[in-house]
């Protein structure tokens, strides 16, 4: 008999856990259940379109460019739009040499982590945070050491447990603002004390900022701000804020005033020379998104921020859950009373099957920090929330009859 051939252990332990809620929900729609896909943050799925000026660039790119392969680095044209973002942004002045262009922040994280990570080396991320770092620094066969995100001041991090929990195997800190899952903008006092911390271990930030600009109260503070002695690398992409998620256009760049990270720039760059290049004609319209107008953003803020006013009350009403107001992002991040559930999976799962309305699991962000909450989207028109959440409202009231 043939004997079958085992998949490595690395890939066998991956569990990304908002695209894993899938197979239940598959199940429940091959029922006949009207299902609610509340599980991915994609504007695209919902009331929110890739602007017409990107797509006409897109289709230009593909019949005036030769679609050959690309600069690994990235498009000189799509780096100085970058460039000159972040200046307009943040005020900052970076180089065209210090930004490398991704297919999407996802394979960021990847060749990043492949870059840091030696077998037990850790790497500090936030708790509950976006579950790819934990995924990846796993896969390289380090550590992933959640810091506490505090639920009762608004989500903010805990920075004290943030450097009580640094040794010395810890290769960075991962900052994710605005936060997914939890919908946090955080303060420019919190972000300067880490940077603060990490000049002091000479230890490097990780900042991910792809919901920069889908902040409601206009509060944004950017890691790239901090004085110049914090070694730091900031990442971004166009699947957000550009809605273009399937296009998979991210990028980092990077500021290290010391060269501290010399080495593992160029442990990038040798993965970035090994993958050949990003979507040449995808960058062309990636360039065009940050070059044409931006009003389509005020829209869009506008949008969510009446969909983050109405889930944070809807939600607050319905028995055995409670959550704070959203501040950015595309999330919130409920907490849920298991009453008939063992753990919050076993709740996110029993709620598929009983309504339709297909959330993920707050430990699938964190083990330690996660448990006992739930993700929902605020990216689905008002009328569609409250749909679902009258779904959720009547099996949360059955469920508190029966533990009573």
């Amino acid at each position: 008999m043939q004997k079958k051939i085992k998949a490595s252990r690395r890939s066998m332990g991956m569990n990304y856990a908002i695209r894993e809620i899938l197979v239940p929900a598959a199940a429940a729609a091959a029922c006949g259940t009207k299902m609610y896909n509340f599980n991915i943050g994609d504007p695209n799925k919902w009331d929110f379109k890739t602007p017409e000026y990107f797509k006409e660039t897109l289709r230009q790119a593909v019949d005036n460019t030769d679609n050959g392969y690309g600069d690994s680095q990235g498009s000189i044209g799509l780096r100085q739009a970058i460039v000159d973002r972040e200046y307009e942004k943040n005020g900052i002045r970076i180089d065209t040499k210090d930004v490398y262009v991704t297919a999407g922040v996802s394979e960021c994280i990847n060749v990043m982590m492949g870059a840091l990570v030696e077998p037990g080396d850790e790497i500090l991320v936030p708790g509950p945070g976006y579950p790819s770092y934990a995924q990846y620094i796993n896969f390289y066969e380090g550590k992933t050491v959640p810091y506490r995100m505090i639920e009762e001041e608004d989500w903010a991090p805990d920075v004290d447990m943030l450097e009580n929990r640094i040794t010395n195997r810890t290769k960075a800190i991962v900052v994710i603002n605005p936060n997914n899952p939890t919908g946090a903008v955080y303060r420019e006092k919190d972000l300067r004390r880490i940077g603060d911390i990490a000049a002091e271990y000479d230890i490097p930030i990780i900042s991910d900022e792809i919901y920069d600009k889908i902040v409601f109260d206009g509060r944004f503070f950017s890691m790239s701000r901090l004085s110049s002695d914090v070694p730091r690398a900031v990442l971004n992409g166009f699947s957000k804020v550009n809605l273009m998620p399937g296009w998979r256009q991210g990028y980092a760049y990077f500021m290290d005033e010391h060269g501290l990270m010399d080495e593992i720039r160029e442990g990038m760059m040798k993965q970035f020379r090994a993958r050949i290049c990003a979507n040449v004609p995808c960058q062309e319209a990636a360039r065009a998104s940050l070059q044409g107008p931006q009003d389509y953003i005020a829209d869009m803020n506008r949008k969510l921020r009446e969909r983050a006013e109405f889930s944070h009350r809807r939600l607050n009403e319905i028995p055995g859950i409670s959550a704070n107001r959203p501040r950015g992002a595309l999330y919130i991040l409920p907490k849920v009373e298991l009453t008939d559930w063992k753990t919050d999976k076993e709740f996110v799962y029993d709620v598929i099957n009983s309504t339709g309305v297909v959330l993920v699991h707050g430990s699938g962000f964190c083990e330690e920090f996660g448990q006992g909450h739930f993700r929902s989207l605020l990216l689905p028109p008002v009328g569609t929330l409250s749909e679902a959440y009258d779904l959720l409202d009547r099996f949360m009231r059955k469920h508190q009859r029966s533990s009573t």
